[in-house]
C-alpha cells in the first residue's frame, strides 16, 4: 500500500480513494471507502485500453458475469460503470497479502496441513467461478489472498478482457492471458482453454506454495525454456511432502481432461473446524497488524504531499490521466442477476514501489469536482509487437497480460532485482519503497566497490573508454530461477545515452537506458547517470534506478555498483 499520487483521482464512482494497492496489465488498483464506509479495491482501467471497443465489450461481459459468482472464497463484485469514459470495477477488499509475498518474504512455504486447507479454498473458489460459467485463466499466488479464515481468489474473469489485445478481436485460439509460471499446456499452445485449465494452475500454486519453488522453472530458465517445459515435460516436484505428490501430479497432468476437478480436490483436501488456525502463528500475527493498520487509514483529504528523499520510480502500470472530455456521474447500472452470499474480506493485489511526487493536479472520475485541472498526458507505452505464427500469438499476448505480480528494480550499475512483490527476498537488492530482498549480485556479490581499471583506448575527450564498449551479460538470482541482463555500452560523451540494460525473467521483460555523466582520469570508474524505462513488459513490472559507475576488473570482467548503496552485478564481454 502507498500514498495517492499527484495526477490520481480523488474520487471514482461513489468511492473515496485512500491509496494506491498495484497496477497490473490492466490498470491501477486503489484502496478506497464507500460514503457508508465500507472498504473496497477499485480497479481503474488503462486509458489505452478504455479506448478499444472490443476491450469495452469483453470487459462488459466478464463484470456482469463475475458479478454472479457467489461463495465465500473470492472477493466479491460490488460496483462497476462499464461505460464511463475511463471504465472502473469496484471488488470487497481483503485485508490480507497475497500468497506470493508470504511464500517469497520471511514466512517462507506453507507447512503441509497449511498446504491442504489452501488447497480446499482455492477449490472451493473454482468451483463458485465455475459456477458462473467463468475461467480464471490466471490463478496464480499473487491472485490469492491470505486471510485468518482461508484463502480468497481474486481477478476472476475480468482479466479475460485483456485477450481483445491480441488482434484487435474478440477471444480466439492463440490467445491467452496468463503468467508464464502458472500456466496451462494449453494456454502455452494456444488452445481453447475450459476449466480444467485453473486445475492445472492450481496444481502449481500449490507446489510453489508447499516448496517455494515453480514446478516447471530451473536455473537459467527464459520464458520459452518455461513454456515449452509446461507443454512437455513433467513437472519438478522435489521437496513436496509426498502426501501431496499424487494431487499435485494430477492437477499437472497434460491432458485437461485427466486433471481431477474441483470438486473432487475437495474430497482430497483438509477444510480446518470453526476457529482453529490454518496459519502459523507469526503470520496470524502479521494479519492482526494489517487490519489495525487499515483501520488507521484516513482520507487523503486534498492533493498528495511531495515526498523528499524517494527515488523516482517509473510505473508504467498506471493509467493515464483521465482525457478531457465529459465524465459520467453515476456507475452504470449491470443488468445481470446476483448470486445471494455473504462478502469475505477483501482483496489487497499487491503493492508497488515508492512514487515521485509531483506538482500536478489530480483528476477525479464518475463524480466531476470542480476546480481540479488536467495533469499533462505522460509518454505513451511503447507499443507491444504481435506475431504471425500461434506461438507467438501467445507470447504477446501473454506479455501483455502478465502484471500485477511483479516489479524489476534496475538500479542502472548496482541493483537489477524485482520487487518483492514478485520476487523471493533472495534476490539481493534494495527495491523501491523498501523491502528485504537485496539486488541480484548473487549470494557470493560484494557490496563493496572493488578495485579495477577503466584501462583502454578513449575515442575523444570525455567519451566512453573503448575497453567498456560493447556487449556485456549477467545474470540475476530470483525466486523463480536465474534470470538473465545484458548490458550494451555505446560511444558517446557526457550527456549522451551511452548504457541500455535488457532484464528478462519468467514474468517480464525491461529496458533501461542511462546516460553518461563523467569519464574521471584515467583508471577512474566510468560514472553513469540515473536509468529511465525504455520498454516493459508489463510496463509496471519496471522500475528505474539511481546512478551508478562502471569499473573494469583485472580479469576482464565488468562490475557496475550502485554508487548510493553499494549494490553490485558483475558482467562478462559476450564474444
Amino acid at each position: 500500500m502507498e500514498k495517492l499520487r499527484p495526477g490520481d483521482p480523488q474520487t471514482i464512482g461513489a468511492y473515496r480513494l485512500l491509496a494506491r494497492l498495484g497496477a497490473g496489465g490492466m490498470g491501477q488498483v486503489y484502496l478506497a471507502r464507500s460514503d457508508r464506509g465500507r472498504t473496497v479495491a477499485v480497479k481503474l482501467v488503462r486509458q489505452e485500453l478504455a479506448e478499444i471497443e472490443e476491450f469495452r465489450d469483453r470487459f462488459r461481459l466478464e463484470v456482469q458475469a463475475a458479478r454472479q459468482v457467489g461463495g465465500a472464497w473470492t472477493a466479491p463484485v460490488l460496483d462497476a460503470d462499464t461505460e464511463a469514459p475511463v471504465p472502473w470495477v469496484a471488488t470487497g477488499y481483503v485485508a490480507g497479502p497475497s500468497l506470493h509475498s508470504v511464500i517469497s518474504g520471511e514466512h517462507g512455504p506453507l507447512a503441509e496441513r497449511s498446504v491442504r486447507v489452501l488447497g480446499s479454498g482455492l477449490a472451493h473458489a473454482l468451483v463458485d467461478i465455475h459456477a458462473a460459467g467463468l475461467i480464471h485463466r490466471d490463478l496464480k499466488p499473487s491472485n490469492v489472498l491470505v486471510t485468518i479464515d482461508g484463502p480468497r481468489v481474486i481477478d476472476f474473469g475480468i482479466a479475460r478482457a485483456l485477450e481483445t489485445m491480441t488482434d484487435g478481436g474478440l477471444t480466439r485460439t492463440g490467445a491467452l492471458v496468463g503468467s508464464p509460471g502458472f500456466m496451462a499446456p494449453e494456454q502455452v499452445r494456444g488452445d481453447r482453454v475450459g476449466a480444467a485449465c485453473d486445475v492445472f494452475c492450481l496444481g502449481s500454486v500449490l507446489a510453489y506454495a508447499a516448496t517455494g519453488k515453480l514446478p516447471f522453472v530451473t536455473s537459467g530458465s527464459g520464458v520459452h525454456a518455461l513454456m515449452f517445459r509446461i507443454a512437455q515435460e513433467p513437472p519438478d516436484l522435489t521437496g513436496l511432502p509426498e502426501s501431496l505428490q499424487e494431487l499435485v501430479g494430477e492437477c499437472l497432468r497434460k491432458d485437461p481432461a485427466a486433471r481431477p476437478t474441483p470438486a473432487e480436490i475437495l474430497e482430497r483436501t483438509d477444510q480446518p473446524a470453526a476457529g482453529e488456525p490454518w496459519l502459523p502463528g507469526p503470520l496470524v500475527a502479521q494479519l492482526g497488524r494489517h487490519a489495525v493498520r487499515l483501520l488507521d487509514t484516513e482520507d487523503p483529504g486534498g492533493q498528495p504531499e511531495p515526498e523528499t528523499g524517494a527515488e523516482a520510480v517509473t510505473d508504467g502500470g498506471a493509467p493515464e490521466p483521465v482525457p478531457a472530455r465529459p465524465i459520467h456521474a453515476a456507475p452504470t447500472a449491470i443488468a445481470a442477476p446476483r448470486a445471494t452470499h455473504t462478502p469475505p474480506p477483501t482483496p489487497l493485489p499487491g503493492t508497488a514501489g515508492t512514487p515521485a511526487y509531483g506538482p500536478a493536479a489530480p483528476p477525479a472520475y464518475g463524480h466531476p469536482q470542480p476546480g481540479y485541472g488536467y495533469p499533462p498526458q505522460p509518454a505513451p507505452e511503447p507499443a507491444r509487437r504481435s506475431g504471425c505464427s500461434t506461438f507467438a500469438l501467445v507470447l504477446v499476448a501473454l506479455i501483455v497480460a502478465v502484471g500485477a505480480g511483479g516489479g524489476v528494480y534496475a538500479v542502472m550499475g548496482g541493483t537489477d532485482s524485482k520487487d518483492t512483490s514478485a520476487t523471493s527476498t533472495t534476490d539481493p537488492g534494495q527495491p523501491a519503497g523498501g523491502g528485504a530482498s537485496r539486488s541480484p549480485g548473487g549470494a557470493g556479490a560484494s557490496a563493496d566497490a572493488p578495485t579495477g581499471t577503466a584501462a583502454g583506448g578513449t575515442s575523444g575527450r570525455g567519451a566512453v573508454p573503448d575497453a567498456f564498449i560493447g556487449t556485456w551479460n549477467g545474470s540475476a538470482t530470483t525466486a523463480s530461477g536465474t534470470d538473465p541482463r545484458r548490458l550494451v555500452i555505446r560511444r558517446g560523451e557526457v550527456g549522451d545515452t551511452v548504457l541500455s540494460l535488457t532484464a528478462d525473467g519468467g514474468d517480464y521483460h525491461c529496458v533501461f537506458e542511462a546516460e553518461l555523466a563523467g569519464t574521471g582520469s584515467a583508471g577512474a570508474p566510468l560514472e553513469i547517470g540515473p536509468s529511465t524505462v525504455t520498454a516493459g513488459e508489463p510496463m509496471s513490472s519496471c522500475n528505474a534506478g539511481g546512478a551508478t559507475e562502471l569499473i573494469l576488473l583485472p580479469d576482464g570482467r565488468l562490475r557496475r555498483v550502485n554508487t548510493s548503496s553499494g549494490d553490485a552485478l558483475t558482467y562478462t564481454k559476450a564474444g
